[in-house]
């Protein structure tokens, strides 16, 4: 179960996190090459408590525009490592 109490501290917390939202989004990605409903399932997740939490604790407000956002992330069909990939241009692969 996920601890809820959103008062802890630090940095590596939000890392710890930001990791699980950045390996859900690649499985998404992934969904989305082979069945074409990545930006569905990532958006349930994001809808649903879990991903709330998750979202959460990784810093981000898991409103409604965040979850448009990640469909629409997932849709590009970039690996998130791509995407944080710095000096390279963002581009969707074939």
């Amino acid at each position: 179960m996920i601890n809820t109490n959103l008062n802890h501290s630090g940095e590596p917390h939000r890392k710890l996190f930001a990791a699980v939202v950045l390996a859900v989004l690649d499985d998404a990605i992934l969904d989305e090459q082979k069945r074409g409903n990545g930006a569905e399932s990532i958006g349930r997740w994001a809808a649903s408590r879990d991903g709330q939490t998750v979202l959460s604790c990784a810093g981000i407000n898991p409103s409604e525009r965040c979850i448009e956002g990640l469909k629409g992330f997932v849709k590009k069909n970039v690996r998130t490592s791509t995407a944080l990939t710095r000096g390279r241009p963002l581009r969707a692969a074939s």
